[in-house]
C-alpha cells in the first residue's frame, strides 16, 4: 500500500481515476461523456471493478465515495481549475478514506 506521503506521480490511485474516466467516456460516448450522475457511476466502478478499496485499506461506503467525488470536483474547480484532476482527487480520496 502507498503511504500517505506518496507523491501523485507514484500514487496508484491516479491511473485508476484515469481509467474510470476513460471507461466512463466510452460508455457515454453517444453523449460525448456527458452524465450529470457521473459521480455515482465512478463510485460504482471504483468500488466494484478496481483496486481502490485495497489501495485505501478499506472499502468506503458508496454514498460517501459519491459525496467525496462531488466535493473534490467542486474543490478542484475552485482552487486548481486548470491542474490535472486525477492527482488532486487521489490525494483527496486518501485524506478522506485511508484507514
Amino acid at each position: 500500500m502507498v503511504s500517505r506521503g506518496s507523491t501523485a506521480g507514484d500514487d496508484p490511485i491516479v491511473p485508476l481515476l484515469e481509467e474510470v474516466a476513460e471507461t466512463h467516456h466510452r460508455v457515454f460516448r453517444i453523449s460525448d461523456g456527458a452524465d450529470d450522475d457521473w459521480a455515482s457511476w465512478y463510485a460504482d466502478w471504483l468500488l466494484n471493478l478496481s483496486e481502490l478499496p485495497q489501495l485505501l485499506g478499506s472499502r468506503p461506503v458508496r454514498s460517501h465515495l459519491v459525496h467525496a467525488l462531488v466535493d473534490l470536483d467542486r474543490e478542484q474547480v475552485r482552487s486548481r481549475g486548470d491542474a490535472p484532476w486525477p492527482p488532486f482527487y487521489a490525494e483527496g480520496l486518501r485524506k478522506r478514506f485511508t484507514a
